[in-house]
C-alpha cells in the first residue's frame, strides 16, 4: 500500500481537486484507493456526495475506538471509497497532543487497512501544525500543489527546510504546479526557475480552468463528466507521472 498526502502549507492551491483528481485516476487504472478527508472543511467529501460525520469524531479515531475500516464509506466509482470528515478534525491536533508519539498516530491508524487498498490519497487542511507532523511521519509521498507566485513559492521553502531539518529522509516530497495562467509571464517565468531550483518538480502542470471549478456544481470528479480537454489531460499525465516516481504497489 503506497499512501500519499495532498499537503500545501497555504490554501487555495487546488489541493482538495488534485486529491480527489488523483484518487479517481487511481481507481479508474485498477487500483484499489481510499481517500481520506483530514480536512474539516469537508470538500473532498462534499464532491463525493457523502455526508463529513465520524462517528465519536476524531477523539474517538486516534483513541482506536473507531477503527478505520468502521468508518468507510463507498462512493459512485469502482474501487474507489472514502473515508469522510468531520468537523471535529479541526481539534485533532489537541487529540494527538494527548497521546504517545503523536506524530505516529496516523501511520498507526492507516496501517491495517494495507492488505485492502492499493493506495490511500490523504486531503489535508493548510497549515503547518501537530497533524502536519503524523502526516509526514505517515505517508510514503507529499505531492504539494504550488501556485507559480511568490508567496506559494515561499511556503515550499518552507516546508522543504522542515523535511531537511527534521531528517524525513523516508518522505518523497513531489511539488507541482497548480491553477496555472499560461498567459502569465510571471507564471511561466517563476515555473521555468523553480524547477531550476527543485529539480523534483513534476513536469505536468495543472491549468487554472472553469471545467475544474465545476467539480462543486458537478459533486464529481472531473473524469466523471468531462472527457477530453485540457484540464482531464493534465489530470491524466500527472497521474502517470506521478507512478514513474514511486514505487507502485
Amino acid at each position: 500500500m503506497k499512501t500519499v498526502a495532498l499537503y500545501s502549507i497555504k490554501g487555495g492551491v487546488g489541493k482538495t481537486a488534485s486529491a480527489v483528481n488523483l484518487a479517481f485516476n487511481a481507481a479508474r487504472s485498477g487500483y484499489r484507493t481510499l481517500i481520506w478527508d483530514l480536512d474539516p472543511q469537508a470538500a473532498s467529501s462534499y464532491y463525493f456526495r457523502i455526508q463529513p460525520k465520524v462517528k465519536g469524531g476524531s477523539k474517538d479515531l486516534i483513541a482506536g475506538k473507531r477503527p478505520l475500516d468502521e468508518l468507510i464509506k463507498a462512493t459512485d466509482f469502482d474501487k474507489l471509497d472514502l473515508l469522510p470528515a468531520d468537523f471535529s478534525f479541526r481539534n485533532m491536533d489537541l487529540v494527538l497532543d494527548t497521546k504517545k508519539k503523536p506524530t505516529r498516530q496516523l501511520k498507526k491508524l492507516l496501517a491495517p487497512l494495507a492488505s485492502d487498498y492499493d493506495f490511500v490519497f490523504l486531503d489535508c487542511p493548510p497549515n503547518i501544525s501537530l497533524l502536519s507532523e503524523a502526516v509526514f511521519e505517515g505517508v510514503d509521498v507529499l505531492l504539494s500543489p504550488i501556485i507559480p507566485t511568490t508567496l506559494s513559492i515561499g511556503t515550499l521553502e518552507q516546508l522543504q527546510k522542515f523535511i531537511t531539518d527534521n531528517e524525513l529522509t523516508h518522505l518523497t516530497l513531489l511539488p507541482f504546479f497548480s491553477m496555472v495562467d499560461s498567459r502569465k509571464k510571471m507564471h511561466l517565468d517563476i515555473m521555468a526557475h523553480l524547477s531550476e531550483t527543485y529539480p523534483n518538480t513534476l513536469n505536468t502542470a495543472i491549468p487554472y480552468a472553469s471545467d475544474i471549478e465545476r467539480m462543486g456544481l458537478e459533486r464529481k470528479p472531473l473524469g466523471a463528466y468531462s472527457h477530453n480537454g485540457k484540464s482531464i489531460n493534465a489530470y491524466n499525465d500527472l497521474w502517470q507521472e506521478i507512478l514513474t516516481c514511486i514505487d507502485t504497489p
